[in-house]
């Protein structure tokens, strides 16, 4: 049986999320890595792999699919995702669900566009650095979800679906973790958020670091900067 192709760019926050999955899970997988500062999917090549031309995907023999949260679920579905990450037990996983459904329009809007905004358009040439006011604005609408976070999903226990790392955190993780490139530092407002980075970061080392590795890179020249 061939093993799944998974199509990913440690850059894109679901895409890492997936990934340090995987890892923990010792789930075997063929590697295929795709890099989104070369437009690489944008290349009619991979058109053919994923239709919408973004990471992450899989192409499982003749299955080609896309989205990070259908992909967990259908590999969860063939036995191949982590139970510890994904629980079977159906309250258990509803409530990692629940998050996941979550985070789309609530961390990964906030964080997602903030980064985008700040930093990605316009290392890219797409966009000029917003002024002064537009950040303000961005931190604002980012900082109310962040709010969330720690209010409601953190209030009362270690992890964001429980008292046990599940794949929920590592999304949402993934997210927070991005904005250390535009030299936002969470602790300032949130040290439980802070502290719950850390919990992550603990429980699915070495491949939390391995996988933020050039994000790491770049949070620390553009802290010099």
């Amino acid at each position: 049986m061939s093993k799944v192709k998974y199509f990913y760019d440690l850059m894109s926050q679901p895409s890492r999320a997936l990934w340090i999955a995987l890892q923990m899970g010792k789930i075997p997988y063929e590697d295929c890595p795709v890099a989104l500062r070369k437009f690489e999917q944008r290349t009619e090549a991979f058109k053919k792999i994923n239709r919408f031309q973004k990471v992450p995907c899989i192409v499982d023999g003749d299955f080609h699919l896309s989205e990070s949260v259908a992909i967990l679920r259908y590999l969860a579905d063939k036995g191949l995702f982590s139970e510890k990450l994904y629980p079977k037990d159906i309250k258990n996983r509803a409530r990692v669900d629940e998050f996941l459904e979550w985070h789309h329009l609530s961390i990964r809007y906030g964080c997602a566009f903030y980064f985008a905004r700040v930093w990605l358009f316009p290392a890219r040439g797409v966009a000029e650095k917003p002024s002064a006011e537009e950040t303000a604005k961005l931190v604002k609408e980012m900082e109310t979800q962040l709010k969330a976070l720690e209010n409601l999903w953190l209030k009362d226990s270690k992890f964001v679906s429980g008292n046990s790392l599940t794949v929920a955190d590592l999304f949402g993780a993934c997210e927070v973790e991005q904005t250390r490139i535009c030299t936002y530092d969470v602790s300032q407002k949130f040290p439980k958020i802070s502290d719950w980075l850390a919990r992550v970061r603990e429980e699915s080392n070495p491949f939390y670091d391995e996988g933020h590795k050039y994000m790491n890179k770049l949070a620390a020249l553009n802290a010099k900067s």
